[in-house]
């Protein structure tokens, strides 16, 4: 490479930088360093941060922290980031156009999740201990049938990119309550305000409530929150979404791009 020649280097739709760069190895360094501190992450085609696509979507990326049925991070989510195919973060976009119109917003805790992830649930469901979250996400349950009753999949939609776990959330979005790990633990089928202070609409459960309320066309948890999963079901349905019926807040795009490939780089970036 000869010394002394100029690089244009497009770091942000708006951030142009001309740089000289006199040898290989410090043109390389340069754009590593550049890389890192701008939060890049070169993600495989097809594939966005939503964040890039619509940053008005909340995010609340359980599987990144401890506040899950596991109680830790997941293996594979070294970042706080929701991905996915871009069909499927362009439809949640035009959902949160039509939600936005209410004094509504969508709220995501999961979405693309690798295949490393659903590897480390199934071992944790092998493992009798690790049972520290159980009073919240699965009262009534035992752990090893988590994937026996369809709370969990061997093989995960999540994994093909145009899944979503989400909620709905009013507009302006109240103060969330933190997660303390060891911290007293409410059932996640509690009344709405006695669970953990979420703060999306009244759902009739948690998010992750493995439990038989958490189905979508369960009554039990009342007509607010019956309405309120029936109100984010239409809405997803209209923009192209399939619900999963054991989960109401698990929806994947009708349409998706790659039905048949489950994937498996890390959640990182943005």
């Amino acid at each position: 490479m000869k010394s002394g020649w100029r690089l244009q280097i497009v770091i942000d739709p708006v951030i142009l930088l001309t740089i000289n760069v006199s040898t290989t190895m410090k043109l390389i360094r340069f754009i590593l360093i550049l890389l890192i501190s701008n939060g890049a992450y070169a993600l495989p085609k097809g594939f966005v941060y939503l964040q890039q696509v619509d940053p008005s979507i909340l995010q609340e990326m359980r599987y990144a922290g401890e506040h899950n049925f596991v109680g830790r991070p997941i293996r594979g989510y070294k970042t706080a980031s929701c991905i996915l195919s871009t069909q499927a973060a362009m439809a949640l976009s035009a959902v949160q156009r039509e939600l936005k119109k209410h004094s509504l917003t969508l709220k995501v805790y999961d979405c693309y999740r690798p295949v490393m992830a659903v590897a480390d649930f199934a071992a944790w469901s092998k493992d009798s201990g690790q049972q520290q979250m159980k009073q919240e996400f699965y009262p009534n349950i035992n752990k090893r049938d988590v994937f026996r009753l369809g709370y969990v999949a061997a093989q995960s939609g999540h994994s093909r990119g145009s899944a979503v776990d989400l909620t709905i959330a009013p507009l302006p979005t109240p103060s969330s309550a933190t997660y303390i790990k060891g911290q007293r633990l409410i059932a996640c089928t509690a009344v709405y305000n006695q669970r953990f202070r979420d703060n999306s609409i009244d759902m009739g459960t948690g998010y992750d409530c493995l439990d038989k309320q958490a189905h979508t066309y369960n009554v039990k948890p009342g007509s607010a929150a019956y309405h309120n999963r029936m109100s984010l079901r239409s809405i997803m349905i209209k923009n192209g979404f399939e619900p999963y019926e054991k989960e109401w807040w698990h929806f994947s795009l009708a349409h998706e791009p790659y039905p048949h490939t489950y994937f498996d780089f890390a959640v990182q970036g943005k």
